[in-house]
């Protein structure tokens, strides 16, 4: 999942990238309330967590701007209030889960992925002999897991949600390298090529469209 990170607990912040990165998902943390506003309307996200004390724009308040904005963007409010009348007020501004602070890793984990599961009709994503489990986050090859490195499960789950739909390349930058400033859109070639050694035999085909983008299809269907 590439998840945005709304929290200004810096220490927090970094446990939880450090965490998550190993199981595939990728932060985007932001301390700002009103900065991550606009990082949720420019790019697009698997999921939201959210905190509720943070500066210039409180939880609440991004989160009723958020759904004003029509986003269906999952969001996961985590924060040490926990009072009934501030779950209450999230469930109701649009939040979909609410976890309190203090919280164990592994309930996070499993938040998300329900999170995940709910928002894309509970279906994994399938493509020739590939299938993304969404449980975990994992790719297979028929019944053997993929060693994908965090970028480019990114890279396969987002060209796979738009199977047989061109990609262009600067959609899937955002959805592999966010808001990280020194990578440029060619970077996504390497990916790409990267990419394509690691399905092989999988019967998939990442075809490139050159000036367009990427189109990802099932090499039996396309035969």
């Amino acid at each position: 999942m590439k998840i945005l990170l709304v929290e200004d607990d810096l220490d927090l912040s970094s446990a939880l990238s450090q965490a998550l990165a190993p199981v595939g998902h990728q932060l985007i943390c932001c301390g700002d309330g009103m900065e991550a506003l606009v990082m949720a309307r420019r790019q697009p996200f698997d999921a939201i967590i959210l905190d509720l004390g943070l500066p210039s724009l409180d939880g609440l308040q991004f989160l009723q701007r958020l759904r004003d904005g029509e986003s269906k963007t999952p969001v996961l409010v985590v924060t040490a209030r926990g009072a009934t009348e501030d779950k209450v007020n999230g469930l109701n501004l649009g939040a979909d889960d609410y976890l309190s602070k203090p919280f164990d890793l592994s309930e996070l984990q499993a938040r998300l992925n329900a999170l995940l599961r709910r928002s894309h009709g509970d279906e994994d994503l399938i493509c020739g002999c590939l299938r993304l489990d969404l449980a975990s986050g994992v790719f297979y090859n028929d019944m053997r897991p993929l060693d994908l490195s965090p970028r480019e499960n990114a890279l396969l789950r987002a060209l796979l949600r738009s199977k047989g739909q061109v990609v262009t390349r600067e959609v899937l930058h955002d959805a592999v390298f966010g808001s990280e400033g020194d990578t440029s859109v060619d970077a996504i070639e390497v990916l790409v090529h990267r990419l394509r050694k690691r399905i092989a035999g999988a019967n998939v085909e990442i075809m490139t469209l050159r000036g367009v983008g990427y189109l990802v299809i099932d090499e039996a269907i396309a035969k």
